[in-house]
């Protein structure tokens, strides 16, 4: 049997609870709002996986660089994601009505989405056996008395 990569369990872990969720709150902003909810709650679990999804991919891309360049993708690829989100939410808010797309159920659904998504993948990532290398512990000399 293969070892699937650290980002597969994490990938693997987050999307259960995120799928639950995202059901949930697509049936209940539909039942609340109709269709615009639905439609709000539809964008948000697309925007939020991508936005978590990217994260975990970097990582996986990032695995074997040197940790300063691992710190240059990470924020560069976070800054990205920020800004990308950022334009997305601002034509959302341009080009679509306040009665095609629920904005409530959009914003409920898209936290609920991401406590989901890192309440899962914290899960799995306590369950990871990663082996870090430890500091050498220096014995300690006997106390006089």
């Amino acid at each position: 049997m293969s070892q699937s990569s650290n980002e597969m369990q994490l990938l693997r872990g987050a999307i259960i609870p995120t799928a639950v969720t995202g059901v949930v709150s697509m049936l209940a902003s539909l039942a609340l709002a109709g269709l615009p909810g639905l439609y709000g709650a539809i964008l948000a679990h697309f925007i939020v996986v991508i936005f978590f999804a990217v994260t975990l991919w970097v990582s996986k891309l990032s695995k074997n660089l040197d940790p300063l360049s691992t710190m240059g993708v990470a924020l560069f690829s976070y800054t990205t994601k920020l800004l990308l989100i950022g334009v997305f939410l601002w034509a959302l808010t341009k080009h679509t009505d306040r009665e095609a797309i629920n904005r409530t159920s959009f914003g409920v659904t898209a936290i609920l989405l991401s406590l989901s998504w890192l309440g899962g993948e914290i899960a799995s990532y306590m369950k990871l056996r990663i082996h870090l290398p430890l500091p050498e512990k220096k014995p300690t000399p006997p106390e006089e008395i």
